[in-house]
């Protein structure tokens, strides 16, 4: 499922775990001292990596995916 991953940077898997563990970008961008905007970025290019979505955003909040709850998994092993 995750074979295109081998070629996504590093800093987007670290940007998705913050943001999967707290659920929200901005709460995430300011854990890794980053814009919101550049959180969102590094997320749309893990997704176009994946060819799927990893979130559902809702509100100011994102709630991760079956995808992303099984992305998570790997990431945090």
């Amino acid at each position: 499922m995750f074979e295109n991953l081998r070629r996504a940077p590093v800093n987007c898997l670290r940007v998705f775990e913050a943001a999967a563990r707290l659920g929200n970008f901005a709460r995430a961008a300011s854990e890794l001292r980053v814009t919101p905007a550049a959180v969102s970025q590094q997320i749309k290019k893990l997704e176009e990596s994946c060819g799927t979505q990893l979130f559902q955003r809702v509100g100011r909040n994102v709630r991760l995916t079956w995808v992303g709850e099984q992305l998570l998994g790997s990431v945090s092993e």
